[in-house]
């Protein structure tokens, strides 16, 4: 009887049938381990953003018209704010001054709001806009805003500014409000839809401080893609005396 030889290369190492079930179970523990690292990489990094850099924002009214509509989602400088002052014609994100919003619908609670708010506050989510309202400024502190010129239009400084670059179509510049001087480091905001905005005209103006950021682009839908930028209606303003 001749026995079949087994070359020397091919010969089982001792243990080797037992441990190769372990290794799938290790690799695979492998790949959750660094999935994990990656993710919280991410979420590291898109939060250091949301804080120091950009935001998205969701547009919740029509307040803004036509140069934001209703369900436009908006990326929100903050960085810009660090480097430099705002500026008359800004399109501004600021924290809701003293209660001109009124009542605002609860936020969904549970654990579809508890993940909805971590994803808002993240920035993978555009944030719901509630307690923040967007306006372009109108007028820095030490300036008066008033209405109107014998044009309808607004004045700044005793200087009228044409708007239409950005004016609701059909809109007048304001109702008749009264003369306003700007205190020093607050603003003076409206919106571009005039007649359906609340805005410093009844509310008063309020303080740099609560100005979250700049708006620069629209981002969503896609068809909307734009660059958002102050204009040049305001460049002839003069400096308040």
């Amino acid at each position: 009887m001749i026995e079949e030889s087994v070359p020397p290369g091919e010969q089982d190492e001792p243990g080797e049938s037992e441990s190769q079930p372990e290794r799938k179970p290790r690799r695979g523990l492998a790949i959750l381990k660094e999935t994990a690292i990656v993710v919280a990489l991410s979420l590291v990094i898109a939060t250091v953003v949301r804080i120091f850099l950009v935001q998205a924002f969701l547009i919740p009214s029509e307040s803004m018209q036509d140069t934001l509509q209703v369900g436009d989602r908006v990326m929100v400088s903050k960085i810009s704010l660090r480097f430099g002052d705002v500026d008359r014609g800004d399109v501004v994100v600021f924290a809701d001054p003293n209660g001109w919003l009124g009542g605002q619908p609860q936020q969904a609670g549970g654990v579809g709001g508890a993940i909805k708010s971590f994803f808002q506050f993240v920035g993978v989510l555009p944030d719901d806009s509630e307690g923040h309202l967007i306006k372009r400024v109108i007028g820095l502190g030490g300036d008066t805003v008033e209405c109107c010129d014998d044009d309808g239009l607004l004045m700044v400084n005793g200087v009228p500014v044409d708007e239409s670059e950005y004016l609701y179509p059909g809109d007048n510049a304001s109702y008749e409000f009264e003369p306003t001087e700007v205190p020093e480091g607050h603003l003076f905001v409206m919106g571009d839809h005039r007649s359906n905005s609340g805005d410093s005209r009844n509310n008063g103006t309020f303080s740099e401080d609560l100005v979250v950021g700049r708006a620069f682009a629209v981002v969503w839908p896609f068809n909307r893609w734009s660059s958002m930028s102050g204009g040049d209606a305001f460049d002839h303003i003069p400096p308040p005396d």
